[in-house]
């Protein structure tokens, strides 16, 4: 029997991974109405590292789902084109959630700084080196302001796929539904 939705755990981590997700760019941007140094803005920036990390951990099992478990067809059926343009963005947004905590563990690493995760300090991946923490952090940026879009394109096509084209591809994520 086919599933006509994904798998229950795929569909919890899609969601919680969008929670997360949120919560990592809100904590980030929400730093700046503090001043530099105060005790609000760097407990954002604790919470941004380890929510981004989190992600970066969860993201794995994820994939193991992705790889393990057939995704239910879309109905009617997807042309070619879409199916690959699809493929595309979910590989861009999976390199998201793996690239962005990666690129962080290694900006702190590379700053000399501690990299918490929840009452954990994990180790450095590289040695201190300030011009590689300030490339790699400009690499993150850029990504991270350009996860704004992908996301948003994201939601906006599967909302198109839902009442333009009335197909079944939001419906297989949503929960609840059979």
């Amino acid at each position: 029997m086919s599933r006509s939705t994904y798998h229950p755990i795929s569909i919890a981590m899609h969601w919680l991974m969008l929670l997360l997700i949120v919560a990592v760019y809100a904590c980030i941007e929400l730093r700046e109405i503090y001043p530099k140094g105060s005790d609000p803005r760097e407990a954002l920036k604790q919470w941004h590292f380890m929510l981004g990390l989190l992600v970066g951990t969860l993201v794995l099992i994820r994939i193991y789902f992705r790889l393990t478990t057939r995704a239910p067809a879309i109905e009617p059926a997807p042309s070619a084109l879409q199916r690959k343009l699809a493929a595309a963005m979910h590989g861009l947004l999976y390199l998201l959630m793996l690239g962005l905590p990666l690129a962080g563990w290694l900006i702190l690493s590379a700053a000399g700084k501690p990299v918490p995760f929840f009452g954990l300090t994990l180790p450095p991946l590289v040695a201190e080196n300030g011009d590689l923490a300030g490339m790699i952090k400009e690499w993150h940026e850029t990504i991270g302001q350009a996860g704004y879009f992908l996301i948003g394109l994201h939601a906006l096509v599967a909302l198109w796929h839902h009442y333009g084209k009335k197909d079944n591809t939001l419906l297989r994520m949503l929960p609840g539904k059979k």
